[in-house]
């Protein structure tokens, strides 16, 4: 199995209390650490500007300003957003940016795309919110500029939502046709969601990875209609590698991963989230797959692993102030899945 690791950016009040100046050194550290070790094969963000459970003055550092910082900090771990949104940035402009990112990362970016949901942040920021059938009709024709733009150099389309003409990518990335040795389709998509009518189509014609459901009958559920939609526009489904996203609460005892839940807890408590809502976080924390001590996770793992998800992307909702749930996960859960 492999792992990646979400770094801390504030959008989930993951960094309350850390003076903004120190914010920044916070996260390139975790960012190193990874890039430093073998577990993680990868860090990932965000792409929200806005803070959950609710809107706050609290910090939200921006997805791909982040992953430019991220490619210059680190060399080794391959760099990516879960997910980008792709209404929020025209995509030829995206495409463009996702390009000079993954030069200066020497070809380690990963492009995560999806339709976006979090409307609050959409109108605030003046985008409208369009029905969840334009969103999609967005994602659909964006993917198809960027695989031009990375593939061919430009790209041109006179689509319903998205206009462009002769837009030029130079320098493309690295990965792709003008890199020899690498994919042809350019920096490896990631398509997420699990719409079963649109979204998973446009993941069997287009994504590398598909990011799903994590728990054992969604992500069956789901991967059995991905299937039927690669069948239907004949694409090999053991070409898409499926993956899921996690969080993960872990501790030595029954009684550490309390401690971990109850700080979680305490996080958005500072961050000025209603009490209601703090207990409500913990409990549906709680109840998650990648919740208890090693070796309950280790098992999780395992039976997800046997039905063929292969990815995990992880998220530590206490990193940036506490190291030691990442440390127990790379010693004791990570060696008995890798490989």
């Amino acid at each position: 199995m492999r792992f990646g690791m979400f770094v801390p950016q504030g959008w989930r009040m993951d960094l309350v209390g850390i003076e903004p100046a120190q914010q920044w050194e916070a996260m390139v550290n975790l960012a190193k650490h990874a890039d430093d070790g073998d577990v993680f094969e990868s860090i990932w963000v965000y792409d929200h500007f806005h803070t959950v459970p609710q809107p706050s003055d609290e910090a939200t550092h921006e997805a791909w300003t982040l992953m430019a910082g991220f490619a210059a900090a680190t060399s080794r771990v391959r760099l990516g957003q879960m997910c980008t949104c792709m209404a929020y940035r025209n995509p030829a402009y995206l495409a463009k940016v996702a390009a000079t990112v993954d030069v200066i990362s020497g070809g380690r970016t990963e492009m995560g795309i999806g339709a976006g949901w979090y409307e609050h942040e959409w109108r605030a920021y003046g985008y409208g919110f369009p029905k969840a059938g334009d969103r999609l009709g967005m994602l659909r024709e964006g993917v198809q500029v960027f695989r031009d733009m990375w593939t061919k150099g430009s790209a041109t389309l006179d689509g319903t939502y998205y206009q462009v003409d002769g837009a030029l990518c130079a320098p493309r990335p690295l990965q792709g046709t003008s890199h020899p040795g690498s994919a042809d389709n350019g920096i490896p998509m990631w398509i997420a969601g699990g719409g079963e009518k649109v979204t998973l189509k446009i993941v069997a014609q287009y994504a590398d990875y598909a990011n799903i459901d994590g728990t054992p009958h969604g992500f069956d559920h789901k991967s059995k209609i991905l299937e039927g939609h690669c069948k239907d526009v004949g694409r090999d489904f053991d070409s898409i590698v499926r993956s899921a996203n996690y969080n993960v609460v872990i501790g030595e005892t029954e009684a550490d991963v309390e401690d971990r839940l109850a700080f979680n807890g305490e996080l958005l408590r500072r961050g000025g989230v209603p009490e209601n809502k703090v207990a409500e976080h913990v409990e549906n924390l709680r109840k998650q797959p990648a919740v208890g001590t090693p070796e309950q996770i280790v098992e999780v793992f395992k039976d997800m692993k046997a039905r063929g998800m292969t990815y995990a992307i992880t998220y530590f909702g206490e990193a940036a102030y506490d190291r030691s749930g990442i440390e127990l996960f790379e010693e004791e859960v990570a060696p008995e899945l890798k490989g």
